[in-house]
């Protein structure tokens, strides 16, 4: 039964884990030296290898702001696991949704925890000198995550209260 409670959620969350620690291995390999951008696709897409010290998009918490962050994402992941044990077997969506959450989670969490100089992100999106923050694909995840949650909370029916049907 407790395997049922973490189907879909946990393997998804592994695979986004496992690619984008592999993916951040690569470009700390590959995308040196630091802030020089690699054309992808024009220069609409770049890898630029950056360091992110800060919380999500760069937002600043402090000079000594990495334990704090380290701190947080554990309890962030604690709430994500525990909304998951309680999530419904049947609810293959939000299961999915908690699943690229964590995924993204860990992997930004391993990443702040292994290096002080931050989080590793590379992928630069923009057009000419107009750029998008640099991310991972823990970041997307991320996101996707937390849209795809908020979409079914919002389309999930209300259910009366169970002391109603007595």
């Amino acid at each position: 039964m407790l395997l049922r409670r973490f189907r879909y959620a946990l393997p998804l969350a592994l695979t986004v884990f496992f690619v984008d620690c592999t993916t951040k291995e690569l470009a700390v390999e590959a995308l040196v030296p630091e802030h020089t951008p690699h054309s992808v696709i024009g220069s609409a897409v770049r890898f630029t290898l950056a360091y992110n010290r800060g919380a999500a998009m760069g937002l600043p918490f402090g000079a000594m702001g990495r334990w704090p962050l380290v701190a947080l994402s554990l309890v962030v992941v604690a709430v994500l696991l525990r909304f998951l044990y309680r999530t419904p077997v049947h609810a293959r969506r939000q299961r999915i949704a908690l699943g690229l959450l964590l995924g993204g989670a860990f992997g930004n969490l391993l990443s702040r925890v292994r290096s002080p100089a931050g989080v590793v992100d590379f992928i630069d999106i923009g057009i000419g000198q107009t750029r998008f923050y640099l991310f991972n694909v823990a970041d997307i995840a991320v996101c996707v995550g937390a849209v795809l949650l908020a979409l079914v909370l919002w389309r999930e029916t209300p259910r009366p209260p169970e002391d109603a049907a007595a």
